[in-house]
């Protein structure tokens, strides 16, 4: 196996042509053909199947990209670093349940240190989609959440995709709701209080589990059930609608403006924030400062 072999890869699977690639690559087409059959050969799987549309990676191809890439990524590093090379476009990617901290750290990050080219990538997304990006390494880094309820049949997902989690705060559950909700005065609400109003919650897909559940308490029946699929459409029913969420209690006014609020739930519960990552990759350079930035972003929740 070699890094030429490892750029081949990368690029067949950007493209999703091997004819494509090859022009980009500036190779003959048999020649790259050649390269990727015997590293699969070498290697005793199939990266990529052939259909008569291109080619698709298989499920063994997958994972393996998610190395290729990281062992790419670390290659270029050093090549600035020590060969003088010219700066790339780097890579980099979060998947995460739909917390306005962890976007404002991606904001940070891009920022502080994107330059003049990069390629980065924000997933907000369902919870078990965010475990089966890290483990596949499509992203490096899941943001998500654990509590009483569900921290068994995580867990449990994590030992099997050889993942860890790491806490960076515990949260009291909260519930969202417009500035000109009828709640908004409140100092506690409990959940009695919610009754009149719709509940809303992220779609899940077919992992639709309460153990995969975003929102806690979610095994509670509620009068009023609204589920949509984005942070847009939540925030726009919170205001449209009068209705609320359960949360975190965490959110970037500077990001999302001064109409949504924050306002502690009565009930005995808690969510403990943090990140998941895989065990056989180390964070590469735009990961750790990521997650640098999450840990300032949540420091007052600590």
């Amino acid at each position: 196996m070699t890094l030429l072999q490892l750029k081949y890869v990368v690029a067949v699977a950007n493209c999703g042509s091997m004819n494509k690639a090859a022009k980009e690559l500036f190779i003959a087409q048999p020649s790259l053909t050649a390269a990727i059959k015997e590293l699969e050969q070498e290697l005793g799987i199939t990266i990529f199947s052939r259909t008569n549309k291109g080619v698709v990676l298989s499920a063994d191809g997958e994972e393996f990209l998610g190395y290729a890439r990281q062992v790419m990524e670390q290659t270029t590093l050093i090549e600035e670093k020590y060969f003088g090379q010219p700066s790339v476009k780097h890579q980099f990617c979060v998947s995460t349940q739909h917390y306005s901290f962890a976007v404002e750290a991606f904001v940070d990050v891009l920022k502080s240190y994107g330059g003049n080219e990069y390629d980065f990538r924000i997933r907000e997304t369902q919870t078990y989609e965010i475990i089966e990006d890290v483990a596949k390494l499509r992203s490096e880094i899941g943001i998500l959440y654990l509590n009483e309820y569900n921290e068994t049949i995580l867990r449990k997902e994590f030992k099997h995709y050889d993942l860890t989690f790491h806490r960076l705060f515990l949260a009291k559950p909260h519930v969202f709701v417009s500035s000109s909700s009828p709640l908004a005065k409140q100092d506690v609400v409990k959940l009695e209080d919610l009754d009149p109003y719709p509940r809303l919650s992220y779609e899940q897909g077919s992992h639709n589990s309460f153990y995969f559940s975003e929102e806690v308490l979610s095994t509670i029946d509620r009068p009023k059930d609204i589920v949509v699929c984005d942070r847009a459409t939540l925030f726009n029913l919170l205001i449209g609608l009068n209705g609320y969420t359960l949360c975190s209690g965490v959110i970037s006014e500077k990001l999302n403006g001064p109409n949504i609020l924050a306002i502690p739930l009565d009930v005995e519960d808690h969510m403990e924030i943090g990140y998941i990552l895989h065990n056989k990759v180390a964070p590469g350079k735009y990961c750790q400062l990521y997650i640098d930035a999450l840990k300032r972003n949540t420091s007052d929740q600590i």
